[in-house]
């Protein structure tokens, strides 16, 4: 099962959190929806190229990611949204899509759209498009030390631009 390293990292580390089994959904969005998760709440791992090496971006599923806010919050000079061939082979336990924000299981940095700190919980895919993980943020930053910064728009304003 995708989600058993995952949770073995966390049991490690004596985080408390749910799982949540749902309809397979394949969106960001339609995910948080299935298994009844406000969109600001449900965490979407989206993978990104600076300057040549794979990073996490983490935000909420109702936003997308603002390349250059990323760029500058990584003080980058290159960046792209890395596509699928690239970088499956660097989650061969997870379904495509469905990776947890926990870049260093992955040799990874993680930046985290500072939107999702505001939340006492956060929800996000636990390697199934069917199985996602809930745990406070708290305890998520513990771990993950991630880069805190504003790099997402909102869905509804990304479309008008």
């Amino acid at each position: 099962m995708p989600a058993n390293q995952l949770k073995e990292f966390l049991d490690s580390h004596k985080v408390k959190y749910v799982t949540l089994t749902h309809s397979t959904g394949y969106t960001a969005k339609e995910t948080a929806s299935l298994a009844h998760v406000p969109g600001d709440e449900f965490a979407k791992t989206v993978i990104a190229k600076i300057d040549g090496a794979m990073v996490m971006a983490v935000l909420p599923a109702s936003y997308h990611v603002d390349l250059p806010l990323l760029k500058a919050a990584a003080k980058g000079k290159k960046i792209a949204l890395a596509n699928e061939t690239e970088f499956r082979d660097r989650f061969p336990e997870c379904e495509t899509g469905a990776m947890p924000p926990f870049g260093q299981l992955y040799g990874m940095r993680v930046f985290v759209d500072e939107s999702l700190t505001r939340d006492k919980e956060i929800a996000f895919n636990a390697g199934t498009h069917h199985e996602l993980i809930r745990l406070s943020y708290e305890d998520f930053a513990k771990l993950v030390q991630p880069k805190v910064a504003q790099f997402s728009t909102m869905a509804e304003a990304a479309l008008r631009l």
